[in-house]
């Protein structure tokens, strides 16, 4: 019989600036979005970072309209939960690659917001630890973070980016995976739920597009926030894997 998972650790607030890198508009919406908003709620600053545009994304549309179509629908999400700065870096959508070229285009994002805590959507292999699998831009895009977290703050790593007042970048404390499935930490996020739903509602074409079109984004997010609140003794949470570089 398998073991009921244990009860979750509150992340950290202590902090001001973070960073939020994932591979595609809606993968902050799939979990994490309600966060986003608590922490804005709170005068926090985020930032979005796309690393794709997610122009194939959507079956019935041609790439260089969805990538105009989604831009337009992340940026309206991200508004939803208290963002105003959403950057697309422009990579292509599902043949993101792990290795130095990703490495290279995410530490620059990192010098330059300079950001305490870096949140990415989980990139182990599986959604749930066993048999739904993850998505390859997603597993490339996650282990790039961490990576890149690292690199911006050696000044011998990338020095071409250190110019024009950038400088390197160690100040980045945790990088927080949502949705993971070896996630020990979480946040309450029941006060900021619905404006969790909000967002990722915003993502109309591309919802539209998903199955048969009847996908229910409440009922998709209750799924996710019920067993992650029952784990903080709250009513909906949002789940993090926490990776520390704030150990020294």
């Amino acid at each position: 019989m398998t073991e009921a998972p244990g009860p979750l650790e509150p992340v950290t607030e202590q902090w001001q600036r973070a960073l939020a890198i994932v591979a595609h508009p809606d993968d902050l919406e799939f979990g994490a979005a309600a966060a986003v908003a608590r922490w804005t709620t709170q005068g926090k600053q985020i930032v979005y970072c796309l690393v794709t545009s997610g122009e194939a994304g959507i079956d019935g549309m041609p790439p260089a309209q969805a990538r105009q179509v989604r831009e337009q629908e992340q940026r309206a999400s991200a508004a939803l939960v208290g963002v105003d700065t959403v950057e697309f870096l422009g990579l292509p959508d599902g043949i993101l690659e792990y290795g130095v070229p990703l490495r290279r285009e995410l530490a620059a994002v990192v010098r330059r917001h300079r950001p305490e805590i870096v949140i990415t959507n989980n990139f182990r292999d599986t959604w749930d630890g066993a048999y739904a699998l993850n998505q390859a831009d997603h597993i490339a895009t996650g282990r790039a973070v961490l990576d890149a977290v690292r690199d911006a703050g050696n000044r011998w790593v990338f020095p071409e980016q250190l110019a024009d007042g950038v400088e390197p970048w160690g100040g980045v404390r945790q990088v927080w995976a949502a949705s993971s499935p070896l996630a020990a930490h979480g946040v309450d996020v029941t006060d900021t739920f619905d404006r969790g739903v909000a967002s990722l509602r915003a993502h109309d074409a591309y919802l539209a597009g998903l199955g048969d079109g009847s996908f229910d984004a409440e009922e998709f997010l209750e799924g996710l926030g019920r067993p992650a609140g029952a784990r903080l003794g709250v009513r909906y949470g949002a789940v993090f894997e926490v990776f520390h570089f704030d150990l020294w």
